[in-house]
């Protein structure tokens, strides 16, 4: 009797701390992309991917899991939200914080490196950069269901992202909805934009001319390449293969209006219908995360007046300062909500 009150005792002392203490596993494997070959910048196809399986994945080998793409920002990489070295956000870690603390289901959650020689690729396609949406839509998806166990269908597919990653899943989601079930975006970037000529930007700007150049320019600079690559490619026009919206100090409006057809809100009612489709939307952005709290409010209210339904929060902070917060108790919760698990 004594045995069996002290093994009651120990079982209820270690099993909660051991259930809260389970965490998920990480690897970093390489997927070659024959959309990516070819590419006139000489970027790799051989693209880094970033994987995260739950805590029961190796445990219990029978049983399949919804899988959420995860898209990382402009300048980031897959390897800096992982862990894999220093940076201002660990996702690994607060993936086992969501699941320890009871809050989101346990999932795989993928992330390809979208980090390329304009410091990110904008999860568009492009002669100059290649054939991003392939690579994410396609290829990546069929090498996860193949090699891993997944729920292979649309309804347990889920697809977010942050900064650039937000306008990439907004991009990808209005794009291919038989794909992904549900999206989120977090602070999502590039939904609108003019073009301003400003005299020494314009002059910096004309000023590289060569691929070393790109390592060492400042963001905004780099930013203006990097749109120009996806969007205003130009297979013509060495060593970037690509066109600026401006030339001599004025607006070229032919290269401009190219740019401005791969902006979200001036291209979203192309595809309302496919919205529609989708099993759940969410977005959210800070309210001091500069024109993105704007352009975020901004495609909720044209969402509301076409009558999609959707999650929206504006919550009070920057563009950085709560996302793993905001990833811990927002983002997974909804993906555990939307996606359809086993």
């Amino acid at each position: 009797m004594n045995h069996l009150r002290f093994l009651f005792f120990v079982l209820i002392l270690i099993s909660p701390c051991c259930l809260q203490a389970q965490k998920g596993t990480k690897e970093r494997i390489k997927i070659h992309s024959k959309a990516l070959e070819g590419n006139l910048i000489g970027d790799p196809a051989d693209r880094d991917v970033s994987v995260y399986l739950p805590p029961s994945y190796n445990a219990n080998p029978d049983l399949r899991y919804p899988v959420l793409y995860f898209l990382h920002g402009f300048t980031d990489s897959d390897s800096q939200w992982f862990g894999w070295e220093d940076h201002w956000i660990n996702i690994k870690d607060v993936i086992d914080a969501s699941l320890a603390e009871g809050l989101s289901d346990e999932m795989i959650v993928v992330m390809p490196n979208a980090y390329n020689s304009f410091k990110g690729s904008m999860y568009s396609s492009s002669v100059t950069i290649g054939d991003w949406e392939t690579f994410v839509v396609k290829e990546l998806v069929d090498y996860i269901d193949t090699h891993y166990r997944t729920i292979a269908e649309a309804k347990s597919r889920g697809l977010a992202g942050h900064s650039m990653g937000g306008y990439g899943t907004m991009r990808l989601g209005m794009k291919f909805p038989d794909v992904f079930a549900a999206i989120y975006a977090m602070s999502p970037c590039c939904m609108d934009g003019e073009v301003s000529i400003n005299e020494d930007f314009v002059k910096k700007m004309e000023s590289y001319t060569t691929l070393e150049q790109l390592k060492d320019a400042p963001f905004f600079e780099i930013a203006t390449l990097a749109t120009s690559s996806a969007w205003a490619p130009n297979p013509e026009n060495p060593p970037y293969y690509l066109d600026l919206p401006f030339e001599d100090g004025k607006v070229r409006h032919d290269v401009a209006s190219k740019i401005a057809a791969n902006r979200t809100l001036y291209t979203i009612e192309q595809y309302i219908p496919n919205i529609k489709s989708l099993e759940a939307i969410g977005l959210d952005a800070g309210t001091n995360d500069y024109s993105i709290t704007t352009t975020t409010k901004k495609l909720h209210e044209l969402l509301e007046s076409y009558e999609i339904s959707h999650q929206y929060e504006s919550y009070e902070g920057d563009h950085l300062n709560r996302i793993a917060e905001r990833i811990k108790t927002r983002t997974l919760p909804f993906f555990s909500e939307n996606l359809r698990f086993e």
